[in-house]
């Protein structure tokens, strides 16, 4: 009994001393973790793994990123040389106060994946219910227009009518549908095909259907991605008995889209793949960091690829004529430029750059205006009278 005293002291302060050792590895460990990672993180690297943004102007992002790695390696010195201490000696006063903390951090965690994983989320393309156009599940392709319908919009203090007809093709009038049997050019994309913020006559489909005095039919979706926009070409085209050209569209700005995996889409070799269901909180965390591996980058080049083929192989099989157009707001950077050359150099595919000054865009939005739409549509029309 004598020595039952000064033992259990001795463990309590050897426990003590363990756990304050442990805390302060770990949160020395983190710190050094986030200097590592502000270092290495040069813009280089950042532009390797973050892809260009259709919402953020690029001297915005790069603001982003570099405040982000300051703010990384502040807090990765804090951590290393002043937290640590501080959260080592709470760990040694009550060590078991800390194994509570930590308990109570991986079971909200957990909590926190189990609520998400019983809510119903909808892809990173689609996540307001009701925004217009109105859209509604596809189990192909994700998500398509409703059919035979009109909504409204305010954008930049003009409300704008979306007019669907039975098909769910963007058209003038609900009663004035597209009609399979007259000469038609197809336009395949996702909102700035479709015309976000433009009346129909200011879309680019129902501009060069003006000019080149042919009917358009605009089968753009929003949020769609390549893949979507060609599996949503090769459901429709058997339908139009005349065909005279398939028109897509693809923007260096919207690339990252084609990564996204919690939608239907198309993997290596097109094969088509269901929505992915990882981690919810996972897929939280790479919405707000939009991170993409090299690997990922790699795939989906090849499969941005395969697809322009396999458009341009469609519209072969028809006799009419494939064109992709492509519009670069502004000065072409050389991290687009780089993936814009990766993507069709060699490829064989007719494609057309339209440059477009940056100031051509929507008040408070990053789609085009319709000055911008003109400039499209005129790059496309003297295209498509060349073949």
């Amino acid at each position: 009994m004598t020595q039952s005293g000064p033992s259990l002291r001795e463990a309590r302060r050897s426990g003590s001393l363990t756990a304050r050792v442990i805390a302060e590895i770990a949160i020395a460990s983190i710190g050094g973790a986030l200097l590592a990672c502000a270092v290495a993180a040069n813009q280089r690297w950042l532009d390797r793994h973050f892809l260009p943004s259709f919402f953020l102007p690029r001297q915005w992002y790069v603001a982003i990123e570099t405040l982000v790695r300051l703010a990384m390696a502040a807090l990765g010195v804090a951590l290393a040389l002043f937290a640590r201490l501080r959260i080592g000696r709470f760990a040694a006063r009550a060590p078991a106060r800390t194994l509570q903390i930590a308990i109570a951090a991986g079971l909200a965690l957990g909590a926190s994946e189990l609520a998400l994983r019983a809510a119903h989320l909808r892809a990173t393309e689609w996540l307001v219910h009701d925004e217009e156009p109105r859209r509604r599940p596809d189990p192909r392709l994700g998500w398509t227009f409703e059919p035979a319908r009109t909504g409204h919009n305010t954008i930049a203090g003009r409300v704008l009518e979306y007019a669907f007809d039975s098909a769910g093709y963007r058209v003038r009038r609900v009663d004035e549908p597209v009609d399979p049997e007259r000469p038609t050019i197809l336009f395949t994309g996702e909102s700035v095909m479709f015309g976000e913020g433009l009346t129909w006559e200011e879309s680019v489909p129902a501009q060069v259907g003006a000019m080149m005095g042919t009917q358009s039919a605009n089968l753009a979706v929003h949020g769609f991605g390549t893949d979507q926009a060609y599996l949503r070409l090769q459901m429709e085209l058997a339908r139009f008995r005349r065909p005279v050209a398939v028109v897509s569209l693809f923007m260096t700005a919207l690339f990252g889209r084609n990564l996204d995996e919690d939608r239907p889409h198309l993997g290596p070799g097109l094969v088509w793949l269901k929505p992915e269901q990882g981690s919810r909180l996972a897929s939280i965390a790479r919405l707000v960091v939009p991170y993409r591996s090299d690997d990922a980058i790699e795939r989906g080049i090849a499969v941005t690829r395969d697809v322009f083929r396999a458009t341009a192989d469609l519209a072969h099989a028809r006799g009419v004529t494939p064109l992709v157009v492509v519009p670069q707001f502004g000065r072409e950077e050389q991290a687009e430029r780089t993936l814009r050359r990766r993507i069709f150099d060699d490829l064989g595919v007719s494609h057309v750059l339209v440059e477009i000054d940056a100031a051509w865009r929507l008040p408070w939005d990053r789609h085009p205006n319709a000055r911008a739409a003109r400039a499209i549509a005129a790059a496309i029309a003297a295209r498509l009278r060349e073949h």
